[in-house]
């Protein structure tokens, strides 16, 4: 072997030693994320067995103040925060909108970052007695336990992590838990947009798949189209001519509009419901339908609602009334540069684990509230570092892996940690 191949293989041999190093875990945060595993468990425990459904005012007020009390013990400035005037108001918002909990945590350095959940669930009250938490091997289950309130107990395992380390090298951490995801955030959009632009970082805490270790970049818009159509009634038998079916009038205008969607351009428009009708024997003089449409660009929102409202004034029936709503019920999450940054970062935190992390830039049909986040600026915005589940939003198999407990929390707080002090390239 010459000299100048051994001295080759010694400079790639350090080159290896070196990245090895550098991918090293940090042992501290390793050990924390180990040591807070069964506090997050019990922390799940607690607040999936606190009913909070999105109209459940009550049960809404009990689980934020544990959340509340528990920001508190943390050190925070904790407040309430109660949905105002400015609320967007759609049919099935409740009368009653669910308060936010917000904290603050003010450190010694410049970067502000925002870490986002919701406490809400789709679940009816008394649904808690057929499914309560319980924990089955590797899986932790519980109504809403994915959707969101492990996103919830991974903020404050994480906040409780960086408290544990003396950690406030940010200069604002705030924390934001709201109680109206689930009904498109009526009372908190406003909220979250301010603060995401206020804020140099957001990590919004949704779920990932089972199948894969995710952080999503991008998420789609949702929006929701009605159509309420009103006829004339008569006897279907004896004189339907002396009626104005409400039934056929809205049958043509979704056939008008059924291949509105796009998908050179991610647009979706799909009706999903329809009702009409009082008795078999009566022509209809009522008749609604709704759509539901999802985009990844906001601008999308403008073409598609224009292109609705020209379509349906080319009516069917003559003396028929058709009304339109077109409620824009969340933003989508739009890719931006700085969040690619700040994933690629992440994934080489998750590798220090010998873990995969797969950032995607591409969208699914979901939406959530890191796109009200994202709104009017162009700081890095990334969602899903809750924990991995499964099964959300049904009635009797909604859990969590525990094993992405301390994988999850190692990424968050070490994200927050190098974020703050400028190592995030």
């Amino acid at each position: 072997m010459t000299f100048r191949i051994l001295a080759r293989l010694i400079s790639l041999a350090a080159c290896a030693l070196s990245l090895n190093a550098l991918a090293a875990p940090d042992e501290t945060v390793q050990k924390l994320a180990a040591q807070n595993k069964q506090p997050l468990l019990d922390t799940l425990r607690d607040l999936v067995n606190i009913e909070s459904g999105s109209g459940d005012r009550e049960g809404l007020d009990k689980i934020s103040q544990v959340i509340y009390d528990r920001l508190a013990a943390l050190g925070g400035k904790v407040e309430f925060i109660e949905p105002g005037a400015d609320a967007y108001r759609m049919h099935d918002t409740p009368p009653k909108i669910g308060r936010m909990v917000k904290a603050t945590f003010t450190g010694t350095g410049t970067k502000k970052i925002l870490l986002i959940a919701h406490m809400d669930t789709v679940y009816l009250k008394g649904m808690l007695a057929k499914q309560p938490f319980r924990i089955d091997g590797n899986r932790a289950y519980g109504l809403g336990i994915g959707d969101d309130k492990a996103g919830v107990a991974v903020i404050l395992h994480t906040v409780a992590m960086l408290k544990s380390m003396n950690f406030s090298d940010y200069g604002t951490l705030t924390v934001l838990i709201n109680g109206d995801e689930e009904i498109s955030s009526p009372g908190s959009r406003t909220a979250l947009s301010k603060l995401g632009a206020e804020h140099d970082l957001t990590m919004s805490h949704e779920g990932t798949p089972i199948t894969s270790d995710n952080l999503s970049l991008a998420t789609a818009g949702i929006a929701a189209v009605t159509l309420k159509v009103t006829g004339k009634a008569s006897h279907a038998g004896s004189a339907p001519e002396r009626g104005r079916n409400a039934i056929y009038e809205l049958a043509h205008q979704m056939l008008q509009t059924k291949d509105f969607s796009d998908p050179a351009t991610g647009v979706k428009m799909n009706w999903t419901m329809i009702n009409g009708g009082t008795n078999r024997n009566v022509i209809p003089a009522e008749a609604s339908g709704a759509a539901d449409v999802r985009v990844i660009r906001i601008s999308d929102y403008e073409g598609l609602e224009k292109r609705i409202r020209e379509t349906i004034t080319k009516q069917l029936i003559p003396d028929t009334k058709v009304e339109m709503t077109f409620e824009r019920r969340r933003p989508p999450l739009e890719l931006n540069p700085a969040a690619v940054q700040v994933g690629g970062h992440a994934k080489r935190i998750y590798a220090e684990l010998g873990k995969t992390l797969n950032v995607v830039d591409t969208v699914a049909g979901g939406g959530t509230d890191a796109a009200f986040a994202s709104l009017g600026h162009k700081n890095p915005v990334l969602e899903r570092f809750g924990l991995q589940s499964f099964g959300a939003h049904s009635n009797d198999d909604e859990y969590v892996l525990i094993d992405s407990i301390e994988p999850r929390l190692y990424l968050a707080t070490r994200l927050i940690v190098d974020f703050s002090r400028g190592l995030v390239k």
